[in-house]
């Protein structure tokens, strides 16, 4: 799964720390996702979303192989 949560980071000025401290996970789960190496449950992905103030489908897009 791709998804554009370093853009987003850059875009705020968000640290992985700082959004992981946001959202509850450990700064290790948000540099997995960055990877592709971590599918988000339904409401990790929400929380995200919503710090971003976007849609779930503005942040992750399914691959083929997905």
């Amino acid at each position: 799964m791709k998804n554009t949560i370093k853009i987003e980071r850059a875009i705020k000025n968000v640290t992985q720390e700082d959004l992981a401290k946001r959202i509850g996970v450990s700064r290790q789960t948000i540099n997995a996702m960055e990877k592709g190496k971590y599918v988000p449950s339904t409401v990790l992905a929400l929380k995200i979303a919503r710090y971003f103030s976007t849609t779930v489908e503005n942040i992750f897009e399914l691959e083929d192989e997905d």
